[in-house]
């Protein structure tokens, strides 16, 4: 005698056994809402990033500059903000694209990123358990996705930005005179966008690799170990620094623009 169970379902596909879904997904949840927060949040970013770079105005007010302007290399560049300025007069377009490029460049082409802005504006694929509305899937191999393989190389140059973002934390040190040993809001606002900043770069996939790869054997070389496994755990958390840090340069900006056009001051502490 038969059972239901002795009789594979029908899929219309001769010579195989699978259950003949027709629905696009068989989850309840709203599974839709991480990728749509996360296409609004950077949409966001990148409205007020683009605005920002193309006012080329309020982003510096000593001893505060902005992250989108620092360093500025420009020689119409606010009087202080600068004191190395190679770059000729960028009087139609802005000192801020001659920077913003290169850490956005290594944000596009982050893992993460990539995850993130592949489901929420390709969606490929949307979610876990939904199907991908693509045909037809090429991966990296082929231009413009290929050009994800230069995110090492935008690691090590994002590395001496924040460098540079730090230098600029130091001298927020100083008051609007000049004189060291002043703390104002701005100060701690500077600090802590490349602290993040930094914690971003550090749990990156291409800094542990950079690390910790290419070793056959780790006891042969334990300084390098040891430094594979703080940045291994900094990386389980790489995601979250990836928020904190977009949204904090973001803010840390907003400061000084406020503060720069004159509507708020810089409050100092001592």
């Amino acid at each position: 005698m038969s059972s239901a169970l002795d009789t594979p379902p029908s899929s219309g596909v001769p010579g195989e056994h699978r259950a003949d879904i027709k629905a696009r997904t068989l989850r309840v949840d709203r599974w839709w809402l991480a990728p749509a927060l996360t296409a609004a949040a950077l949409i966001a970013f990148i409205i007020y990033s683009t605005w920002r770079a193309f006012e080329n105005a309020y982003y510096y007010s000593a001893p505060l500059i902005s992250p989108f302007y620092s360093p500025c290399l420009a020689v119409d560049c606010v009087p202080g903000s600068s004191e190395w300025t190679p770059v000729g007069a960028w009087w139609v377009l802005s000192p801020a694209l001659l920077i913003l490029i290169f850490p956005l460049g290594f944000r596009l082409t982050c893992y993460y990123y990539r995850k993130a802005y592949y489901r929420a504006f390709w969606m490929s694929p949307p979610a876990c358990a939904v199907s991908e509305p693509h045909k037809k899937y090429t991966g990296e191999s082929k231009f413009p996705l290929i050009i994800q393989n230069s995110h090492r190389y935008f690691f090590y140059i994002g590395l001496v930005f924040n460098v540079i973002l730090t230098w600029d934390a130091i001298l927020a040190f100083r008051n609007a005179d000049g004189a060291w040993g002043h703390v104002s809001i701005g100060t701690f606002i500077l600090i802590l966008n490349a602290t993040f900043l930094w914690l971003y770069s550090l749990s990156c996939h291409s800094c542990r690799n950079a690390v910790g790869g290419r070793l056959k054997h780790f006891s042969k070389h334990p300084v390098r170990y040891k430094m594979w496994t703080w940045v291994s755990k900094l990386n389980g958390n790489h995601m979250r620094y990836a928020w904190i840090s977009l949204v904090g340069v973001a803010l840390t900006d907003l400061y000084v623009r406020q503060v720069a056009s004159g509507a708020i001051p810089n409050w100092y502490l001592f």
